[in-house]
């Protein structure tokens, strides 16, 4: 039995880590490269017969084809018992534009909410999360999150959360109605969502999914400057900042000093990645991606892994001196121009 962990203050117990989906899309701007939607497929069904007890998904993941890998998937199991079922709305491809949008007008979250439904196969989504900000349409948050309620009181809908939200809307969200959960990014990388947002939800019932827990598949370990050059030409992270210079010296570097830290813990980076994510404070659980089958038995056994608050404080030393050693020692300028490393375009 795989732990498990309250998603706030009343939401339902999942298993610490759960699977994400994006890169099972296939081809769109934001895609991973080629997919075998077959070994997709098992691989959602290795996961969840293993133990894990929701997989999360988004409309805008190779424009629906995840949703319905998803709903093909799980159809042999008891959705919203066996496993939950996770998406995301107000994300997507519409207009004339042909670009990304993040519209959360009420009438795109009923549109979204029903196109789910009908390609995850499903009457009711477990939990539907606002996937971005409306960052397009002007819409107050207060108008698209009385619409969550809708969906909620409606039945469409069992939780409604939010991810990448800051505190500000957050805040306002929870004026209408409670906020089950946030989505951030959070990795070893990224640590800043530690500041202020996680803190807000400890403190409010708000359960804390944390995602890209590998920082895209760096903090795994098996990328270097050779593999990366590889990666297929429709793989989106060729045009990361965390995959190119200044970011990605840093980022090896980074791999380095946490290999040795590994070793002597008789875990891989993988694990060292996720037991970090999932020590911080009001994390419930974070998601973690996979294409084969194989790439979930990598990682699953990192659900039991518990680290000592030494071992934790050791871990982000070493990723604290992978981002001062670019300082120049004698006048304490930067090396190199270094951004910061962006969002996760999902």
């Amino acid at each position: 039995m795989l732990p498990k962990r309250q998603l706030g203050s009343d939401g339902p117990n999942i298993t610490t880590l759960g699977l994400g989906t994006w890169a099972i899309g296939g081809p769109y701007e934001f895609g991973w490269g080629p997919v075998d939607d077959d070994e997709s497929v098992a691989t959602i069904r290795r996961a969840v017969e293993a133990g894990l007890n929701w997989v999360d998904t988004a409309p805008v993941y190779g424009l629906g084809h995840s949703e319905e890998v998803v709903g093909r998937a799980l159809r042999p199991f008891c959705v919203g018992e066996d496993v939950l079922v996770l998406t995301k709305c107000g994300r997507n491809y519409y207009g004339s534009s042909n670009q990304i949008t993040s519209d959360l007008r009420p009438e795109t979250i009923l549109r979204d909410c029903d196109e789910s439904l009908r390609r995850l196969g499903v009457e009711r989504i477990d939990l539907l999360q606002f996937h971005w900000p409306d960052l397009s349409t002007g819409t107050s948050v207060e108008d698209s999150w009385s619409t969550m309620v809708q969906l909620i009181e409606a039945g469409k809908v069992r939780w409604g959360g939010v991810s990448n939200f800051d505190v500000a809307l957050l805040e306002r969200c929870e004026s209408i109605s409670h906020v089950a959960s946030l989505q951030p990014m959070l990795n070893l990388l990224n640590r800043s969502a530690r500041d202020e947002a996680i803190p807000w939800c400890n403190d409010h019932g708000v359960g804390v999914i944390a995602y890209a827990p590998f920082a895209n598949g760096l903090l795994t370990g098996k990328y270097d400057r050779t593999s990366i050059a590889r990666l297929a030409d429709d793989d989106w992270r060729r045009r990361s900042p965390n995959f190119t210079e200044p970011a990605l010296s840093k980022n090896l570097d980074a791999m380095d000093r946490l290999r040795p830290i590994a070793l002597r813990l008789g875990i891989d980076l993988k694990e060292l990645a996720l037991g970090w994510a999932l020590s911080v404070s009001g994390v419930t659980g974070a998601i973690v991606g996979a294409r084969t089958r194989d790439q979930v038995d990598e990682w699953l056994g990192a659900s039991t892994l518990e680290l000592s608050d030494g071992e934790v404080a050791e871990i982000e030393h070493a990723v604290r001196e992978a981002e001062s050693a670019l300082r120049s020692p004698a006048d304490g300028n930067r090396r190199y121009p270094v951004r910061k490393v962006d969002q996760q375009r999902e």
